[in-house]
C-alpha cells in the first residue's frame, strides 16, 4: 500500500510538473546567457533601457494612462526590428556558440590555443621585465570587453611575443595603452581601460597599475602589467592585485585560469544538471 510520501513524490513528479521545471531552466539559461553575452558591452545599457520601457507599459496601464500607453505600445512594436539591428554582434555570437559542433573537441583545441597564448606571454613577459619596458595587457575572460577594444586600434591579428615586444617598445605609437586579447588574438591595442579610484592601490604605484585595477572592478578580465621603472610582473583579476610574480608563478596563475581541465572542470550547465538530478531523482 503506497505510503503519503511516495503519494506526495508521484504527484510532485507528474509530466505536467516535469515540463514546467524543464520550461522554467531553458528560460534560466537563456537568461543566463543573454546576460553572459552583453556583460562588458554598450548593448547592456539598450537592454536597461529596453526593461524600463517595459516597466513604463506595465505603470501606464496601471494608471490608465492610454496615450502613453499606446505611443509605447508604438515604440516596443517598432523596436523589434531596431533590437535586430542593434544586438546583431551579440546574435551573431550566440549563434556561432550553439554552432559548435563538440564540447570535447572545443575543449581540446581552445587548451592548444590557451597553451599557445601562454608561451607568447611568458616570451613577452621575460624580454620587456629584464629591459624594464612597461606593459599593459588585459586577456578576455567571460565579461565581453568590446567598449574597451573600440578605444584603441583594432588589430585582430595572431598572438605572439615579438608582436606584444614590439607594440610596447617606447615610444612608439601603440606603446601607450592596454592591448586586449580577445579569443586567443590580439583584438585592440592603444586602449584606454578605466582607472581605478581605490586608496587601497600601494602610491608607488603608476597609472598601469590603477588601470589594471580598474579593469578588474568591473570585469573579470585578467591584466598583466610589467612596470617600466621596476621590471616587477603583477596580475590583476576581480578587483585582486598579485604583486611581485616570479615566472613560475604567472605561468601557473595562467595556465589556472586559461587551461580548462576536463576532470575537474564543472561547467554552469553540469551544476544545473547535478542539482535537479539530487532534488528531484535521487542521484548523489
Amino acid at each position: 500500500m503506497p505510503t503519503d510520501g511516495n503519494r506526495l513524490g508521484g504527484n510532485i513528479l507528474t509530466m505536467h510538473n516535469l515540463s514546467n521545471i524543464l520550461d522554467i531552466l531553458v528560460v534560466w539559461v537563456l537568461i543566463y546567457e543573454l546576460i553572459m553575452l552583453l556583460r562588458g558591452t554598450r548593448s547592456i545599457q539598450l537592454l536597461r533601457g529596453i526593461v524600463i520601457l517595459i516597466l513604463a507599459k506595465v505603470i501606464s496601464l496601471y494608471l490608465g494612462l492610454t496615450m502613453t500607453s499606446w505611443i509605447l505600445d508604438q515604440v516596443i512594436n517598432w523596436g523589434v526590428i531596431g533590437i535586430i539591428v542593434v544586438f546583431q554582434p551579440e546574435i551573431r555570437r550566440a549563434l556561432e556558440k550553439l554552432g559548435r559542433r563538440s564540447i570535447f573537441k572545443q575543449s581540446q583545441q581552445e587548451n592548444a590555443k590557451a597553451e599557445k597564448l601562454i608561451k607568447a606571454l611568458d616570451g613577452a613577459i621575460q624580454y620587456m621585465s629584464k629591459r624594464r619596458i612597461g606593459a599593459l595587457m588585459s586577456i578576455q575572460m567571460k565579461t565581453g570587453l568590446e567598449e574597451y577594444i573600440e578605444t584603441g586600434i583594432a588589430l585582430d591579428a595572431d598572438v605572439s611575443s615579438q608582436l606584444l615586444i614590439n607594440i610596447f617598445i617606447p615610444n612608439t605609437p601603440l606603446h601607450d595603452g592596454s592591448v586586449i586579447i580577445k579569443d586567443f588574438r590580439v583584438a585592440s591595442a592603444a586602449s584606454y581601460l578605466p582607472l581605478s579610484q581605490s586608496n587601497l592601490i600601494p602610491k608607488e604605484l603608476g597609472t598601469r597599475h590603477r588601470a589594471a585595477v580598474g579593469i578588474s572592478e568591473v570585469t573579470d578580465a585578467i591584466t598583466i602589467v610589467i612596470s617600466e621603472e621596476t621590471g616587477e610582473v603583477s596580475i590583476t583579476r576581480n578587483n585582486e592585485l598579485l604583486r611581485g610574480m616570479t615566472q613560475n608563478d604567472y605561468l601557473k596563475y595562467l595556465r589556472s585560469q586559461l587551461i580548462v581541465n576536463d576532470k575537474n572542470h564543472q561547467t554552469f550547465y553540469s551544476e544545473i544538471a547535478e542539482f535537479f538530478n539530487k532534488r528531484f531523482w535521487g542521484g548523489k
